[in-house]
């Protein structure tokens, strides 16, 4: 006779079966993981009440139910974009008021914007050159010209716009939403990331699901084009517009989801193999509390196979008018725009859209760098707006834009300025994100840097805040949303972050 650790009598046949079983489940755990390691998700706890399934009940009325993120990795320079400043054009060559500025390399004098700005809209909204198409729809968006954060530099700034800390292993926002609300789709994801490669700066610790469920994790997928990237541009017609956006021959959405598909198995001997691995986790847990690491793994196994029928369908961006792709325009930034929108219209509860793998934003060395980044980008970015509306998403979806931080006032003349002098510095202290949706006022402003856009002054907005008010929109309170791991309650907005009810419509 034996003792288990509760103090009741166990049987030697019982300790037999718990043994054996023991090592079967270590062998059935390690290919478990093996399977979650080819798929790119992380096998950590889930309870039976945290499958990803349902919708948790909410904290308040949900103003939206999808949020779309565009990410401008890299550092966006938000005066040369959204945020005009007459007193840099005024004192441009000048030294910045107040003595130097201490940022990460050395820089010179005031540097006024070689991009001329524009008013659209009834709003008269005042947009760089570089954003025509994005000028078309500014009554839609609200500009937050006071968004800050504390470290500048790439990666603990990308860190923190993605898992609202500033070192890698928390959760990101999107693990954190499907965490909370579960996802409504059981054949898709409820978190995807799209971008043409990765790494980005940071990786995937930008999409983990942390000490989260597996089931919350990021899935990504890539949104590059087939044909090369450094191919020949798009061919113009006689008048000087481009022709129309036509998807490559070649194009096949099963290629893009290759890590979903098994080639050696077909879908039935999947399901029974999926349903072997259900029934072994049945007996082992028969008079036991559920395994959730286990849990954790089957549930995350069972939307890959799902995938396999859905997915394809929803890549498959052949299946748009024409009218849809020419909306959108070429290149991987529409295709990924496009998806997104196709994503979150199937019930994917977040997506995530980087521009691509490094830091394409950051210039150092010519901020004229922005004018092409800005065309992959503008007609995109406005086309996943118009096309919202036209769907019928606009009032459950929020748009989310923005960079991990903005770029300096002052002209950089060290580092990577390569004899240009036409560079500038990263700017955590005070830059613009803008919201977009049904749920938020469009065609406003909430904040302001000071007169060079420098720093935040007026309202200033964390980086909390601004995942704070994302979750507020989704139902959710902030505070409320906690998971204890290491002996402490975590949450997305750590110890701070208030919700911005001036912009919300």
């Amino acid at each position: 006779m034996f003792l288990h650790k509760a103090g009741t009598p166990l049987t030697r046949r019982d300790a037999l079966r718990r043994v054996g079983n023991g090592f079967g489940m270590m062998a059935f755990a390690g290919m478990l993981e093996q399977s979650m390691k080819a798929a790119g998700l992380s096998p950590t706890g889930l309870t039976s009440a945290e499958s990803g399934m349902g919708v948790a009940k909410l904290d308040y009325p949900q103003k939206v139910k999808r949020v779309i993120f565009l990410f401008m990795n890299g550092g966006l320079s938000t005066i040369d974009a959204f945020d005009p400043k007459p007193m840099l054009t005024k004192y441009d060559g000048q030294p910045m008021p107040g003595g130097s500025i201490h940022t990460e390399r050395r820089t010179g004098e005031l540097m006024k914007s070689p991009f001329t700005f524009k008013k659209y809209g009834h709003s008269g909204m005042e947009i760089s050159e570089l954003w025509p198409h994005l000028g078309e729809v500014a009554d839609d968006i609200c500009w937050v010209r006071s968004v800050y954060t504390e470290i500048p530099n790439h990666e603990p700034s990308c860190l923190m716009l993605n898992t609202g800390a500033n070192q890698a292993g928390r959760p990101s926002m999107g693990a954190w939403l499907t965490y909370g609300l579960g996802t409504e789709n059981k054949n898709l994801p409820g978190f995807v990331v799209l971008c043409p490669d990765i790494p980005t700066t940071v990786g995937p610790p930008l999409w983990s699901n942390g000490f989260l469920p597996a089931v919350n994790q990021g899935t990504y997928i890539s949104n590059k084009r087939s044909v090369p990237q450094d191919a020949p541009p798009e061919p113009k017609s006689k008048d000087g517009k481009p022709q129309k956006v036509v998807v490559e021959k070649n194009f096949d959405p099963k290629k893009i989801l290759n890590y979903v598909n098994n080639p050696k198995f077909t879908l039935t001997e999947q399901r029974r193999e999926l349903d072997l691995l259900d029934k072994l986790e049945q007996i082992r847990a028969q008079g036991e509390a559920p395994d959730p690491q286990i849990e954790a793994v089957i549930s995350s196994m069972e939307t890959a196979y799902r995938m396999q029928t859905e997915a394809p369908e929803v890549f498959d961006i052949r299946k748009e008018s024409q009218a849809t792709l020419d909306l959108y325009g070429p290149g991987d930034v529409a295709r990924g725009a496009l998806t997104a929108v196709r994503l979150v219209e199937k019930g994917v509860r977040i997506v995530q859209l980087y521009y691509s793998k490094g830091d394409p934003w950051d210039a150092h060395a010519d901020i004229f760098a922005h004018k092409v980044n800005a065309k992959n980008s503008d007609q995109a970015f406005a086309a996943v707006i118009k096309d919202l509306k036209t769907r019928g998403l606009w009032d459950e979806t929020l748009v989310v834009c923005g960079s991990e931080f903005g770029r300096t006032p002052v002209r950089e003349v060290g580092g990577m300025a390569n004899g240009a002098k036409r560079g500038r510095d990263h700017n955590p202290f005070g830059f613009t994100m803008w919201l977009a949706g049904g749920a938020v006022k469009g065609g406003t402003i909430y904040g302001a840097t000071d007169d060079f856009g420098f720093k935040a002054i007026e309202k200033p907005v964390h980086v909390h805040d601004i995942h704070a008010t994302i979750l507020y929109l989704m139902g959710i309170n902030h505070l409320k949303l906690t998971y204890r791991y290491s002996g402490r309650d975590f949450r997305l907005t750590d110890v701070a972050g208030n919700v911005l009810h001036d912009l919300i419509a």
